[in-house]
């Protein structure tokens, strides 16, 4: 079974949900050019949202 992971390309369109400003990411493990583990943060609040196998929690920090 092959399971999805998070697409660079995803980055084009996220943004945060406190601020909504845009997202950059610090990889931690990649696959085949999809991102399985690391961080998106966000500048403009300094907010940073965890990527955990594959799946970004964008989640506001404080409903996580």
């Amino acid at each position: 079974m092959h399971r999805e992971l998070m697409k660079r390309e995803l980055l084009k369109i996220l943004r945060c949900p406190v601020c909504k400003g845009p997202l950059t990411v610090r990889v931690e493990k990649e696959a085949d050019s999809e991102i399985v583990s690391g961080t998106l943060h966000c500048a403009a609040c300094d907010e940073n949202y965890p990527i955990v196998d594959g799946i970004p929690n964008l989640l506001p920090p404080d409903m996580r």
